[in-house]
């Protein structure tokens, strides 16, 4: 069973790593000014899980709504997802993978994952 890790960073902010049941890092957030905005971005991406995939790796990719997954290329030439909500805005972003099936197999874990695991806040 996944779970969300919501915590304090250095600078005030808050955010959130989705975490697999083994303790792999599926997906982090942005920083987030409070923690209560974080805490609707942990709800944002466990309402948006079983969104579909925009493939942006593949010519001629059917762009699709919000909200969606993005598969792209970073300029390091590694795999990467992120999840956009309803409004278009990025709520979850993935590690680069060297393989693109890697980063499929990320998108998965959160479709498991995120609509129905534990928040567990750690102290700064």
């Amino acid at each position: 069973m996944g779970k969300f890790v919501v915590k304090e960073t250095k600078n005030g902010g808050f955010k959130f790593d989705l975490k697999a049941g083994n303790g792999e890092v599926i997906a982090s957030s942005q920083i987030y000014k409070s923690e209560k905005s974080c805490m609707a971005g942990v709800e944002s991406v466990m309402n948006n899980a079983a969104a579909h995939v925009e493939d942006q790796t593949v010519e001629n990719f059917e762009v699709l709504k919000h909200p969606k997954y993005e598969v792209y290329t970073d300029k390091a030439g590694e795999f990467r997802f992120r999840l956009k909500a309803k409004n278009g805005e990025i709520i979850a972003t993935s590690e680069g993978y060297k393989a693109k099936a890697s980063a499929m197999n990320g998108i998965d874990s959160i479709k498991r994952n995120a609509p129905d695991a534990k928040i567990e806040k750690l102290e700064a």
